[in-house]
């Protein structure tokens, strides 16, 4: 019998987080150990921020649902649903939620994300 040449995700890999955040990572490193390309579904409580970092990827996002905000360099962008944002590598950004609904989202990253890779700043 041929090998089947799909992947149906229905147990995607859960990132433990402290902040409220629930991350599902469909395809990347921590599920499938594709270090090309990391989909993840994001939920972000209203309130919720991570510091600044200086990821070693592109990272692809698209709101579903509510708003997000970005600190890119420095310049402050509001994303709604149905907008998406192409970030490219190397790019000094910062992510939130300082809205009062949450906000649900998609984030692609190229090369799949790490945390070897995110180069996050310490609060």
């Amino acid at each position: 019998m041929a090998q089947k040449k799909y992947t149906i995700q229905n147990n995607p890999f859960v990132v433990p987080t402290n902040d409220g955040k629930i991350i599902k990572e469909h395809f990347g490193i921590a599920t499938d150990g594709n270090s090309q390309i990391s989909i993840a579904h994001m939920v972000a409580p209203s309130g919720w921020s991570e510091p600044f970092q200086t990821p070693e990827f592109d990272e692809f996002t698209f709101i579903i649902k509510g708003k997000k905000q970005f600190i890119i360099e420095d310049e402050t962008i509001v994303l709604e649903a149905g907008q998406s944002i192409k970030i490219e590598k190397n790019t000094r950004v910062q992510y939130s939620n300082p809205f009062t609904e949450t906000c649900e989202y998609l984030a692609i990253c190229t090369p799949a994300f790490s945390i070897n890779l995110v180069n996050r700043e310490s609060e």
